[in-house]
């Protein structure tokens, strides 16, 4: 739905509560009329439930309102005399419809004053975790989020089995557009393996589906600071049509709403406005050779030719830092590893049991069907590809068949246009267009590990309503179940020079501060 139209259903939201409940705040000592005042009468109705006014704020913040709502109808009743399970049942049921029972057939009266401390032992398990939920869905949702890098695509930089601190408020929070589905989880209940958001994911129906009417448009809430070139960036990948990321054929597509789309991790290396152009597996932006920070390190594929034995992964895993999974891939002997680092690779060489190591690159003008645009004009493949322009905000270019492929995707897809093509002409939205001009800022991100990253070599550009957050902190890190990494526990993410683990100060100071509240408490204890 639409601003508007979303501002329409909040003003009959609030017809139907003022019709359901202004008897009941009659009784409560308020006027008739307050219930039906938009805003107003949830402020009153705190006050009725004698509970703190700033919980209206959370009545209208997705996802939590859902949980906040049934506490409201709940704690309503309660007011009024009705505390049994049964009333409690019936609220919620009902979708807080119970009021009007209670507003035109129950004689009930108003409980001025009273006790807000749950009746049983249950009681306060139940309200003390709902609370901790909204209070955790909240940071979730617009402070920070956890995160798990699952591949090697940032190797170096970011290891499988990192957990993150993402920061939303970095680039701005965005307002979730998914107005129902569980809190704090993504895409997948987990264990129950199902879908976790009301949605109509199939394609033909995205736009009729009354369910999909309950999405709201994108909003973003102000940043402190923009994406800057090779900065690490989470964001959603933008042509995700998968169910579960981790199955790669589906039985079918599956269109998602932004916010739901698979969490991706990689560097943006190319920012609005830029030129982009890869060439023998380096990027060069504006015609210059991208410099990478110094804690990044490319990985490239490379075949090694052994001399007698078997490569032992453990040993140059220690020894070489070379930890992507290797294998034989012929009847030679030949091994194929998918990402060494340049520092690796001057040592590796060395190695007393290798004969031969040979790059494994794509040829120059040999196009890749799986590589953007996906359109047999462009000869690109992951290691020679562009020059390509990247759209930025308010910027207009000349659109014609040639460059078409390149932008028919962010004109129609992520700026919901119409696009048509009649003989040689192109039309927007029905009328003739030699030029476009851009909403939004895009972005190209793409994995160090450049032999072994699904990245926007893939799928193309990224636009700035996909991204989620910056990571900022890394508070955990295991290599397998059994082995943590504690050099890494709780360093930065970005950064020169080797990261420095603060979780030694960190463990002192949470003693500290445990160790002072118990002398405090005894000291009140003897005085």
């Amino acid at each position: 739905m639409t601003l508007m139209q979303w501002f329409i259903f909040i003003l009959i939201i609030q017809v139907i509560h003022g019709l359901g409940t202004w008897k009941l705040y009659i009784k409560a000592g308020r006027q008739a009329w307050e219930a039906f005042v938009p805003v107003y009468n949830g402020v009153v109705l705190m006050k009725i439930i004698n509970r703190p006014w700033w919980w209206i704020i959370l009545l209208f913040l997705p996802i939590v309102n859902l949980i906040m709502l049934m506490v409201v109808w709940v704690e309503t009743a309660r007011s009024f005399g009705k505390n049994t399970y049964l009333d409690t049942f019936l609220a919620i049921v009902t979708l807080g419809f119970y009021n009007y029972y209670l507003n035109y057939v129950a004689n009930v009266d108003y409980v001025k004053d009273r006790s807000l401390q749950p009746k049983s032992g249950s009681g306060e398990w139940t309200s003390s975790i709902l609370f901790a939920i909204v209070a955790a869905t909240i940071v979730h949702t617009y402070f920070i989020q956890p995160f798990t890098i699952p591949s090697s695509s940032l190797e170096k930089s970011l290891l499988v089995g990192d957990f993150l601190f993402v920061s939303k408020f970095h680039y701005g929070a965005r307002i979730p557009m998914t107005t129902v589905g569980a809190p704090m989880v993504h895409d997948t209940i987990p264990v129950l393996n199902k879908k976790s958001y009301l949605f109509n994911d199939r394609f033909e129906e995205r736009k009729t589906s009354w369910i999909n009417k309950l999405q709201l448009p994108y909003l973003r809430l102000p940043g402190f600071e923009k994406i800057d070139r090779n900065e690490i960036v989470v964001f959603n990948q933008p042509a995700d049509t998968l169910k579960d990321m981790n199955n790669f054929t589906p039985d079918r597509n599956y269109y998602k709403p932004i916010d739901k789309k698979t969490n991706l991790v990689k560097r943006c290396v190319g920012i609005p406005g830029d030129s982009l152009e890869i060439r023998d597996g380096f990027i060069y932006i504006n015609g210059k050779k991208n410099e990478l920070p110094d804690r990044a390190h490319l990985q490239f594929s490379y075949y090694v030719q052994p001399k007698t034995n078997q490569f032992n992964p453990n040993f140059l895993k220690e020894r070489y830092d070379i930890t992507d999974r290797f294998g034989i891939v012929n009847q030679q002997n030949t091994y194929y590893f998918p990402a060494i680092s340049n520092e690796a690779l001057a040592k590796f060489k060395n190695h007393p049991n290798v004969t031969s190591i040979t790059p494994i690159k794509a040829e120059k003008g040999k196009r890749d069907p799986n590589v953007f645009p996906h359109n047999p004009n462009y000869n690109w493949n992951i290691d020679f590809f562009g020059p390509i322009y990247i759209p930025e905000a308010g910027k207009t270019i000349d659109i014609n068949l040639d460059v078409l492929p390149l932008y028919k995707r962010v004109i129609t897809e992520y700026e919901g246009n119409t696009l048509q093509v009649k003989g040689n002409q192109i039309l927007i939205n029905g009328e003739v267009a030699n030029s476009y001009t851009f909403k939004q800022n895009y972005y190209w991100m793409m994995g160090d590990n450049r032999h072994n990253s699904i990245d926007a070599r893939r799928w193309g550009f990224v636009p700035f309503d996909h991204v989620l957050g910056k990571p900022v902190f890394i508070w955990m890190s295991w290599d397998g179940l059994k082995n943590p990494r504690w050099e890494r526990f709780f360093t930065t993410v970005h950064g020169t020079g080797k990261a420095t683990s603060y979780f030694i100060p960190f463990l002192v100071l949470l003693f500290g501060y445990i160790g002072f509240n118990k002398w405090r408490k005894r000291k009140k204890a003897n005085s």
